[in-house]
């Protein structure tokens, strides 16, 4: 192979990997190649600094929020092993066979993903106040106020079907049914 990546994986490494990501051994060792060359320390991990470098992210108005969905089990640095569970949410779901990998690639955690993005709290919960900051950072000023604030309330009159004021997890799962998550939550990896 000759590759930075092949050397520095071993061969358990990528099978381990390959089985709990669904990711092909070709698209492990590019992933791992991206992933040192953004590891500018080399430090065996990426830090929210090491992000920000990607420049998609950086320009995003979520990128704040993508990038912390990396770091849900660890705040200091994301290793190549958690950074690959998380893009695996992204692979395209196989209608072919069911695997291990599916777990972490299945409308679920697509779903699960989606919902994080807007519960800042982390507290299994979106409220007023976080659907507000979420859009905030996707519109910036182009949008007033009160017509933020409009949104945010018909989207609580539609998806809170509580009545608790704020929308749960049963409540977004519920608002999403019709929804191909499958398709518009998938990234064709380095195929």
């Amino acid at each position: 192979m000759g590759s930075k990546a092949s050397v520095l994986l071993q061969d358990e490494e990528l099978i381990d990997i390959e089985n709990k990501t669904g990711f092909s051994g070709n698209q492990i060792n590019r992933l791992y190649s991206r992933f040192t060359c953004l590891d500018k320390g080399s430090k065996g991990y990426l830090s929210r600094e090491d992000f920000l470098r990607i420049p998609e992210l950086a320009i995003n108005p979520l990128g704040e929020r993508i990038i912390q969905s990396f770091f849900a089990e660890n705040t200091e640095g994301v290793n190549f092993k958690n950074f690959m569970k998380v893009l695996a949410t992204f692979r395209p779901i196989s209608r072919e066979k069911t695997t291990a990998a599916d777990e972490l690639n299945n409308r679920q955690a697509k779903l699960r993903f989606a919902f994080n993005m807007y519960d800042i709290g982390n507290d299994n919960e979106i409220t007023r106040e976080e659907l507000l900051a979420v859009l905030h950072m996707m519109v910036g000023t182009n949008i007033s106020e009160e017509q933020l604030a409009s949104i945010v309330d018909r989207t609580l009159a539609e998806a809170d079907f509580d009545h608790d004021d704020k929308i749960g997890w049963d409540d977004f799962e519920k608002v999403m049914q019709k929804v191909d998550v499958e398709q518009k939550m998938s990234i064709r990896f380095l195929n």
